[in-house]
């Protein structure tokens, strides 16, 4: 792998409540600099970020309900077509998890179903934030089989605004159970070149980080 293969798997990401125009700006050249993929931000925020994109290939990803997932339905939709309309390219939501915890599969389907028809409509890519942390092994089993079936483009790890982030034995079972049907994003903690190799090697495709650049910098030192 290569600093630039690398690099295009990030996910070059600030969702702080306290973000700014200046740090947005910054993370459009950060992004701009290494060539990452996309840059993974709240959904307010979009129209900017596409607009300091412009003439460029990286995508604008839109975070929505985020980091609970504790919305409606209907706000999900309102919030991702807002979020497509101002020019997002990928879309990453988070599923109910209360709803995951008592196990009413129907509703976690319905909202799969519902958000990635939306996104493929418009042929914006649709990530599935699990917020594993909260979740047992046989809950995070149960939610990518669903997903293997209404096939979004990717199932996401973590917000990393649970009480942690994505493990490499959750990475694994995700990419097992889904296998070649759906990719695997792994998100939440990666601030090191060694965890994010780990997270690849157990099948994540993208990598959600803030930690960019030092993992760069890290990866060119060891494997340059």
């Amino acid at each position: 792998m290569t600093k630039e293969e690398l690099a295009s798997m990030f996910d070059h990401t600030f969702l702080k409540a306290y973000a700014s125009r200046d740090d947005f700006i910054k993370l459009c050249d950060e992004a701009k600099d290494i060539g990452a993929t996309m840059v993974a931000i709240n959904s307010e925020p979009v129209k900017l970020c596409k607009e300091l994109l412009k003439g460029t290939s990286i995508h604008v990803g839109a975070a929505i309900s985020f980091p609970l997932g504790q919305t409606t339905l209907d706000i999900k939709l309102a919030e991702t077509k807002q979020a497509i309309d101002d020019g997002a390219d990928e879309i990453d939501y988070v599923i109910n998890v209360g709803k995951a915890k008592m196990h009413d599969w129907d509703y976690i389907e319905k909202e799969m179903k519902s958000i990635v028809q939306l996104c493929h409509q418009n042929n914006r890519i649709c990530k599935v934030i699990f917020e594993n942390c909260y979740l047992t092994k046989g809950e995070i089993k149960h939610i990518a089989l669903i997903a293997k079936q209404v096939k979004p483009d990717y199932i996401k790890t973590s917000t990393g605004f649970g009480i942690s982030g994505a493990t490499v034995e959750d990475v694994r079972l995700m990419k097992e159970t889904v296998g070649d049907e759906v990719k695997v994003k792994a998100a939440g903690g990666i601030r090191d070149w060694k965890t994010c190799q780990a997270m690849i090697e157990a099948g994540a495709s993208r990598i959600g980080t803030s930690s960019s650049l030092k993992i760069l910098e890290k990866f060119e030192k060891y494997c340059g």
